[in-house]
């Protein structure tokens, strides 16, 4: 099972404040002890969110609207990708995130991913669970800088 886990954002984020390097050293450990346990898929910070934008829907079309937006408590500052057995091992490996001083209220949101392997096989036509698959056997030989290997 696939969850992210989700830390929200705050003011002092959203200001393109740094985190202390007590906490950077800190999370190197946590996402360390995820790797060396065989868990983590993915781990990255996010900018602030005036280097993004969101996408609104109305009458059938798209408007961009740029960043930064109003709400820092709402916003996400990084997300960590973790395969695990069940829900409660991904909450007890969200427990162990290090957290940052004076951090009050929900901090984390830890969510299960869809995967296509999650779907009865006879709810999903052939066809779409090949494409599927084929996709993310395409994404398998991605490198890390999302480059194509050569050859």
């Amino acid at each position: 099972m696939k969850f992210m886990i989700v830390g929200k954002g705050s003011a002092e984020i959203e200001a393109g404040a740094l985190p202390s390097q007590e906490l950077v050293d800190n999370m190197h450990a946590y996402n360390e002890s995820l790797a060396k346990a065989g868990v983590l898929l993915a781990a990255e910070g996010l900018y602030p969110s005036s280097h993004g934008a969101q996408i609104a829907y109305s009458g059938g079309k798209a408007t961009v609207i740029d960043g930064p937006f109003a709400e820092a408590k709402e916003l996400i500052a990084g997300f960590w990708l973790i395969q695990v057995k069940s829900r409660e091992e991904a909450i007890e490996w969200a427990l162990r995130l290090p957290v940052p001083p004076g951090a009050e209220g929900i901090g984390l949101d830890v969510w299960q991913v869809f995967d296509a392997a999650d779907v009865p096989d006879d709810s999903m036509p052939a066809e779409e669970r090949e494409r599927e698959e084929v996709l993310r056997e395409r994404l398998r030989a991605t490198t890390p800088d999302g480059l194509r290997p050569e050859g």
